[in-house]
């Protein structure tokens, strides 16, 4: 079978993600790894892919601006590609119009090269047009998001964090000192550019691959790093990660104990219990027990009642992910209304859950990467009107409107004596 093309393997890539409901970043990792592209291939069929999710609402009111009747889905998706390359990559026109008209059906290649036609005469015009639309029209985010947003933080900081969602993510990484020292890691990776004010954390323009598989870093944003200097681990100690796949917060949990004590790692799902066993090896962490645990059911296993009680409990609890978005492209299209409540209520469940495990004088870390009132300030409201014997010591954000890196909330709980 004939090597499929970049644009083939992201229009491929989108109606999967349309018709199965995978992940995006599950679907075009498993497609690419099927394919030999060169690198500049590769990129650019990541670009397309991406920048049509990012942009899909902004992208459809294009179509309908060219196109009065109605269109199939397949059909749509084609031009979806096109308008991206015309209108927001600035591709040159003969390769736009030639490449997309291709992917298309013979019988529909004369509908898709009339109507990139007529965008590319229009162009100017369908920019105006676009500028003059509502928010989540010109940033392509659900209205239902766009308005909360707005609630919350004000019309100028909503379209600020709409505009930063559709940004390509930078790769940041965490130096890894179980394996090596940061001034080694500088010398060893001339590339890597450090962060001022974040001093584990640097910035690749790259995966820098020989690094991760040696163990050296691991790709996390550093708004990460929150959560797991709130807990403020000590060597000696015994913690509890209760929700820690993929494993970046235990790895640095572990390195800010010296690798000395026990770290009871959990997750409920089995494959990416397996991923937190492989980071961890990795990594060098060697004081891990990794269990796989769903904190929503009624027994907890001897596994972790024979460790407990704990000196600190992180949950970095399940969430909507509002706060990560740029990462996560597809998030925002799954994202319904009544989700923010159906976390606040898992959330709760869980810590409830935990709370007996924690020693008296310990201390427990609540942290998500939602940027929702629900799923952070009122999670802990409610966790403290039912357990007097918990006390709210702090409370810390990252907004990325006002810190340039990922949103994340963190809470630092004590259980009284």
């Amino acid at each position: 079978m004939a090597e499929l093309s970049a644009r083939q393997i992201a229009l491929t890539a989108l109606r999967l993600w349309r018709k199965e409901k995978h992940f995006a970043d599950f679907i075009i990792s498993g497609l690419l790894t099927k394919t030999e592209l060169n690198v500049s291939d590769r990129a650019f069929a990541l670009e397309l892919f991406y920048g049509v999710l990012r942009n899909l609402t902004l992208l459809d009111f294009w179509i309908g601006c060219v196109r009065a009747s109605g269109i199939d889905r397949d059909l749509r998706d084609i031009l979806r590609f096109g308008l991206y390359q015309l209108l927001c990559l600035r591709t040159p026109e003969h390769a736009a119009v030639h490449e997309t008209v291709e992917l298309a059906a013979k019988k529909q290649r004369n509908v898709v090269n009339a109507i990139l036609r007529t965008a590319t005469r229009q162009r100017s015009e369908l920019l105006a047009r676009a500028a003059t639309q509502p928010l989540f029209v010109r940033t392509s985010h659900p209205q239902f998001l766009v308005e909360r947003w707005q609630q919350h933080f004000g019309d100028e900081h909503a379209e600020e964090l709409c505009k930063w969602n559709n940004l390509p993510a930078p790769v940041y990484a965490r130096i890894n000192l179980l394996k090596i020292d940061r001034t080694k890691f500088l010398h060893t990776y001339p590339e890597s550019r450090p962060l001022r004010d974040r001093s584990m954390f640097v910035q690749f323009n790259s995966l820098p691959s020989s690094a991760l598989e040696r163990g050296h870093c691991y790709i996390q944003d550093p708004s990460t790093a929150v959560a797991c200097e709130l807990l403020d681990p000590k060597p000696a100690e015994r913690i509890l990660d209760a929700t820690a796949a993929p494993g970046g917060k235990t790895g640095y949990i572990a390195q800010l104990m010296e690798n000395l004590g026990i770290i009871v790692v959990c997750d409920r799902d089995p494959q990416r219990t397996d991923t937190l066993k492989e980071n961890m090896a990795r990594l060098g962490v060697g004081i891990a027990q990794i269990l796989q645990h769903d904190w929503t059911g009624k027994r907890v296993p001897p596994e972790i009642t024979s460790v407990a009680p704990f000196d600190r409990i992180l949950i970095d609890a399940p969430c909507s992910n509002t706060g990560v978005m740029r990462r996560r492209v597809d998030v925002k299209w799954r994202l319904r209304a009544t989700d923010f409540l159906r976390m606040h209520q898992r959330q709760i469940e869980i810590i409830r859950a935990l709370v007996r495990l924690l020693k008296p004088n310990g201390l427990l870390v609540y942290s998500t990467c939602s940027l929702e009132p629900e799923e952070n300030e009122e999670v802990v409201r409610r966790i403290l009107e039912s357990s007097p014997d918990l006390r709210l010591a702090e409370e810390e954000r990252s907004l990325p409107f006002q810190d340039r890196f990922d949103g994340a909330f963190a809470a630092k709980l004590i259980r009284s004596a």
